[in-house]
């Protein structure tokens, strides 16, 4: 089995699963109840199960363990090579010395994502976090589908089918179709905020200005938090 056909065949079934969940919320479930409930697993669960009804609860507490897990090393991921690129401070590009973690990377992220909860609106921040997330999806997948038009020669580690991001790419529209019809001052702050890494990236990434600064800088967390420059992967 190639590796399309099981990506594929994943993404049928988290699909039908996701449609079957929802059609058992609007068949127990009445229109009131669903938008007036705060968290309509939970509500389910205590019409359907009864005095079991805390199995969802604790459901999506690991779900959302689970969720975060896998986003906390992708997103220290992600600052780690883009620091490798050349896009981030050098800093984030290193590993422990010892235990050979991108600890950098994983604590800026950290770091960030205390900063972004400091507001406290948890349902404004998973809004404002989907529409920033799903920019960059669109970009990429942009990316891909033009590089799959111009049949580029740049390498591929491994070769998926167009159908995939013309997939995705109808998705996005479906994300962001309730801002466009209702829009909110608020997106245009989260858009701001992200054109603003230009501000920082240009003098201080790009033509790398107080360099004396920046040297002392990294040298200084080198030592605090004992890391190291990793090589890039063969």
């Amino acid at each position: 089995m190639t590796v399309s056909v099981a990506v594929l065949i994943a993404i049928s079934l988290v699909t039908t699963l996701y449609l079957l969940v929802n059609v058992s919320y609007l068949t127990v479930m009445t229109p009131k109840e669903l938008v007036s409930s705060s968290a309509v697993a939970v509500t389910w669960g205590n019409k359907v199960l009864g005095s079991w009804g805390w199995i969802m609860c604790v459901a999506a507490a690991l779900s959302a363990f689970g969720s975060l897990n896998g986003t906390f090393f992708s997103a220290g991921r992600v600052c780690f090579v883009a620091a490798r690129e050349g896009h981030m401070p050098d800093i984030l590009s290193m590993a422990h010395v010892h235990r050979l973690t991108p600890s950098p990377a994983l604590i800026f992220t950290t770091v960030i994502s205390l900063v972004v909860l400091i507001p406290g609106d948890f349902r404004s921040i998973i809004g404002y976090s989907s529409f920033t997330a799903w920019i960059f999806y669109s970009i990429v997948l942009s990316g891909l589908i033009y590089f799959k038009i111009k049949k580029s020669d740049l390498p591929r580690p491994y070769k998926v089918s167009v159908m995939f991001p013309l997939y995705y790419t109808a998705v996005i529209f479906l994300v962001l179709a309730p801002i466009i019809d209702n829009p909110q001052i608020e997106y245009l702050y989260v858009a701001s905020f992200i054109l603003s890494g230009v501000v920082v990236y240009i003098p201080f990434i790009h033509y790398k200005l107080c360099p004396g600064l920046l040297d002392k800088l990294t040298v200084f967390l080198q030592l605090f938090l004992e890391v190291a420059p990793a090589e890039k992967n063969l």
